[in-house]
């Protein structure tokens, strides 16, 4: 699964990466601890035109009438068949903007011990979303979505049993394509390559969503 990320790349370097065109107002200090039911920065694509904007972690559907589930993350593998999950593959995917993530692998007893998953080039990267737009009773409106995940390459599968689909450079225009066929982008939800990610325990600050500073990055060092 994903349960925390981060998102420490300033807005010149994101649009320089995703070609983002229109920006929605956000948050832009450094977040170093984004846990669900906060707010995200993600990406669409409206008209061939990539826009960025927040949506909260945590999918709700349009049609729910209650938010009590709003699942953070959506398998790969049941993504396009869940009726959850189905329409927003179909018509309604993002990226969502991160530099990391963590995940917890874990010990004997309760202890877990925490790491942290990059890119080996340190660029922020895209997770595979999807997104949906519930309207309420007075008009408002609230942007959710989800993170996709799969099985994990070698080097995460030490770890955890699954992680998040992070996006290739080449394949993130198809991904947001409203036009894209169903089997080409069930084929792009794989894990990234071993070779291209990073990873190292850190502290367990990042236990607490309210512990957010570059501290939570820092290597353990033993």
């Amino acid at each position: 699964m994903c349960g925390r990320i981060t998102r420490t790349s300033a807005r010149e370097a994101v649009a320089k990466e995703f070609g983002v065109i229109r920006f929605a107002e956000v948050d832009w200090h450094p977040r170093y601890n984004v846990a669900p039911s906060q707010i995200l920065e993600t990406i669409i694509s409206v008209n061939g035109e990539k826009r960025l904007g927040p949506m909260r972690w945590g999918f709700v559907p349009a049609t729910a009438k209650e938010s009590k589930l709003a699942p953070i993350n959506a398998r790969a593998e049941t993504l396009s068949t869940s009726p959850m999950f189905r329409d927003a593959f179909r018509r309604h995917r993002c990226l969502v903007v991160a530099d990391g993530f963590y995940e917890w692998k874990k010990n004997d007893g309760r202890r877990r011990t925490p790491f942290f998953i990059r890119l080996k080039s340190g660029r922020p990267f895209g997770f595979a979303g999807i997104w949906s737009l519930k309207r309420g009773e007075k008009g408002t409106r609230l942007a959710t979505c989800a993170i996709a995940t799969c099985p994990p390459n070698d080097l995460m599968e030490k770890i955890h049993n699954r992680m998040p689909v992070i996006l290739p450079v080449g394949v993130r225009d198809r991904w947001l394509d409203p036009a894209a066929d169903e089997t080409e982008l069930r084929g792009l939800l794989v894990p990234l390559p071993d070779q291209e990610l990073e990873v190292y325990e850190v502290s367990s600050l990042v236990n607490s969503p309210r512990n957010d500073s570059p501290e939570c990055v820092r290597p353990v060092v033993r």
